[in-house]
């Protein structure tokens, strides 16, 4: 396996840097279209929800909400955290709405989902993190829809076990968090969040007996060393399933892109975490957390 390229310096030339502008042939998606996506946008602007896909510039959203399914993002859609990477938008959150649990069941029974895969912004805010409104939308879920199976793509809660506890005890299928990126770079990447603290989160969660999933891209100047260490960290943090997928910058504010990978090396890389154990690895340039997230039940 080929040592990954370099990261790109202040010294690049004005070629290279038009070159990692235009985004590679791999990249390109259709734009949204269709019945069911209109369906869909109906759907969660009638219920006056957020998805992470809206907020989050998703390039699978035409493709995930054509085939009727949506990531509900709770909580609000404004962050207490300033990440490098993500388009969701920082500041003051309004007062958590208690209706919210409701309506975000309302969808799911509405839209017919058969998987269902809930996060949320960073509540710093709320003396939980936010944890009694994520219990009460995943009760609210099991109600109207028990068949429905589910997926939370929790923040970390500062790796307070009283709010993890929340989470444990309605059970979701699946309880995914997010390390996005190298220990080297996690400063840069989530300000103010902490690579170790993370992984305590994910570790709590499977000792509590539950299936765990974390996720991380590529392109921001992570070395082949470093995304190795990130999956045997993961392991022994007890993580089960892993996704990979190429950072996009979604604003000239965000952290650039140093590096656009090629298909082949996440292959490669989806062989090489299967090889050390992950249950399933979701590995591509378009890969997000939750992108056919209804395989990591298997």
């Amino acid at each position: 396996m080929p040592e990954t390229p370099k990261p790109d310096t202040a010294d690049n030339s004005a070629v290279q840097n038009a070159t990692l502008a235009r985004k590679p042939a791999w990249l390109r998606v259709k734009l949204p279209s269709g019945n069911n996506y209109l369906q869909v946008r109906k759907t969660v602007d009638h219920n006056r929800l957020h998805t992470i896909c809206q907020s989050g510039n998703c390039p699978n959203m035409g493709e995930c909400w054509g085939a009727g399914t949506a990531t509900f993002m709770i909580l609000g859609n404004i962050c207490t955290r300033s990440c490098g990477f993500c388009a969701v938008k920082t500041g003051k959150p309004l007062p958590p709405d208690l209706n919210e649990p409701e309506r975000v069941a309302d969808a799911v029974l509405l839209m017919k989902v058969k998987h269902c895969v809930l996060t949320s912004v960073d509540r710093d805010d709320l003396p939980d993190q936010g944890a009694a409104i994520w219990a009460e939308t995943v009760k609210a879920i099991r109600n109207k829809c028990p068949g429905t199976t589910m997926e939370t793509l929790i923040p970390d809660f500062k790796a307070r076990w009283d709010c993890l506890e929340r989470i444990v005890n309605v059970h979701p299928e699946i309880v995914s968090h997010n390390l996005e990126t190298v220990r080297r770079l996690t400063k840069e990447v989530r300000i103010q969040a902490k690579y170790d603290q993370s992984l305590s989160t994910l570790k709590m969660l499977k000792n509590a007996g539950m299936r765990t999933k974390s996720g991380i891209m590529l392109g921001l100047g992570e070395t082949r060393d470093e995304i190795l260490q990130t999956m045997d960290d993961l392991q022994n943090a007890g993580c089960e399933i892993l996704t990979i997928g190429q950072y996009l910058q979604p604003t000239p504010e965000h952290l650039p892109v140093r590096e656009y990978i090629h298909p082949d090396y996440f292959a490669e890389l989806k062989q090489i975490g299967m090889a050390k154990g992950f249950r399933y690895v979701e590995s591509g340039p378009l890969v997000r957390s939750s992108y056919h997230a209804e395989k990591h039940l298997l």
